[in-house]
């Protein structure tokens, strides 16, 4: 392919969430696979709704992801993003240009007018509900009069009147609109901001982006930028338009289906290896039986060709087994490295602090137990807890009486404080051998002292268990579980 620069742009009026950053994601994706340049552009424009710290959870949701750009306005590095704030001269000089050209042209409706326009078309099913050109036709006159009254106004573009708007995308083939059915939009806006529209088409154009991916809501708006780029004389990108992603009903993605800010999944415990392969696979696919295809992968084999044109389904249970999928590929000193910031918000309610360190010996016996990073101070905190809390009646297997119970519990603690290695193998043996000599089952005494060692009724391996817990406190368990049982 010829030279590749595509663009993620979001706009700062609310938190990043999954469906905005597969976008992001299938920019860079496609820029990696053909050696190409990955732009960020912060598209702030609409002042009013522009939310405080969004665009700092924007970076920090692509940084998590590892979805670097390539460049920015600071040419010395390390780049920040565009934004179009910074850059209004830009849309003022296009603008004039525009009206210069007839191509454009002042409004000076009132937001009252415009409403009951919007009610008259509504109430009248008109073919094209939109602007009615008003302003189009004011004679000089009237223009100055507006002028000389410093009349609060917008620019307005000048859509054609016949014709079609003909579009080849580069996902969902041939497109094309009627252009009576569109109306003179919005490019600059009585705050001197430019709208989407304006802003868009020339920063694409000044940036050379040669292809625009993007979400499928926005192909409706599509007929305007490529008159805008007619007008302007510019040549247009590629467009390509992203299937939705939709809830498991098929509707519209909605917080009640899993659509919250993407850095809640961080935070939730969710890995980014795992985050970036589930959204690689919304919308876009290998072959149909690669589910687990890594970031690196996915730069090598990504193409538009795969991309689907009907929505995407969010399954969250696919996530939560992916999840826990990459949780399984890591090595324990990498697990524990992660999982350590969870289990450190949990320290002021467990008895001693541990290390990363520490947290790596028992990383392994978590390691097929969980599910998200967000589990781990859980299912370790009977490691590092000198009292366990749980209900006595735990203590007692099915099958037996609570005397039977406090007697089995108390040969194993005998048995315990003779056995000299203290290993899982050496522990198996000789718990097994008490087994026959207490005429109980493996699954009555083991499980009285699974409950006794960790509080819990299912935990990994015992022996493994046991012998991470470390003879003193195993012996020191028990013989509370005893003094629990003998208490009646």
């Amino acid at each position: 392919m010829d030279s590749i620069r595509v663009r993620y742009a979001p706009s700062p009026t609310g938190q990043p969430h999954l469906g905005n950053v597969r976008t992001a994601l299938f920019n860079w994706l496609f820029a990696r696979r053909y050696g190409g340049k990955f732009v960020v552009r912060i598209e702030d424009t609409d002042q009013e709704r522009a939310v405080d710290g969004v665009v700092d959870a924007i970076l920090e949701s692509l940084r998590w992801l590892e979805l670097d750009w390539d460049e920015g306005p600071d040419a010395d590095g390390p780049y920040g993003p565009y934004v179009q704030s910074q850059r209004l001269g830009i849309y003022h000089e296009a603008t004039d240009r525009l009206i210069s050209a007839g191509n454009a042209y002042r409004c000076y409706c009132t937001r009252e007018r415009l409403d009951e326009l919007r009610k008259a078309n509504r109430a009248n099913n008109a073919p094209n509900p939109g602007y009615d050109g008003h302003c189009r036709n004011l004679t000089q006159a009237d223009l100055r009069d507006q002028e000389g009254n410093h009349t609060p106004h917008t620019v307005r573009f000048v859509m054609p009147d016949q014709g079609e708007t003909e579009l080849v995308d580069l996902i969902r083939g041939d497109v094309s609109w009627d252009n009576a059915l569109l109306d003179d939009f919005v490019i600059l806006k009585s705050d001197g901001f430019p709208t989407y529209h304006l802003a868009n088409v020339l920063d694409d154009h000044l940036m050379e982006i040669s292809h625009v991916l993007r979400a499928e809501e926005w192909l409706s708006s599509t007929p305007r930028h490529l008159q805008l780029y007619g007008a302007l004389g510019y040549e247009p990108p590629l467009f390509g338009h992203l299937p939705m992603i939709l809830g498991p009903d098929r509707s519209k993605l909605s917080k009640r289906h899993g659509a919250t800010a993407l850095l809640e999944y961080r935070d939730a415990g969710y890995l980014s290896e795992a985050m970036v392969n589930f959204m690689a696979l919304l919308g876009w696919s290998l072959d149909d039986k690669t589910d687990v295809i890594s970031r690196e992968e996915l730069a090598q084999v990504f193409s538009l060709d795969q991309v689907g044109k009907s929505g995407a389904i969010f399954d969250t249970e696919r996530l939560l087994w992916m999840n826990g999928v990459y949780i399984r590929g890591l090595e324990p000193d990498e697990l524990a490295r992660r999982a350590y910031p969870f289990v450190r918000e949990e320290l002021p309610s467990l008895s001693r602090a541990p290390g990363p360190e520490e947290l790596a010996r028992v990383m392994p016996l978590l390691q097929e137990r969980l599910k998200t990073l967000r589990d781990a101070p859980d299912m370790a905190s009977y490691f590092f807890r000198d009292d366990l809390e749980y209900d006595a009646s735990l203590l007692v297997p099915k099958g037996m009486e609570r005397d039977a119970a406090a007697s089995a519990l108390h040969g194993a603690h005998r048995t315990l404080v003779n056995l000299h290695d203290f290993s899982a193998a050496a522990l198996e043996e000789s718990l097994r051998t008490l087994t026959g000599e207490l005429e109980v089952s493996g699954r009555q005494l083991f499980g009285a002292l699974r409950v006794a060692t960790t509080g819990r009724t299912a935990a990994p391996p015992l022996f493994e268990t046991m012998e991470a817990l470390g003879r003193e406190r195993c012996l020191k368990r028990i013989h509370r579980a005893c003094e629990m049982l003998e208490a009646g």
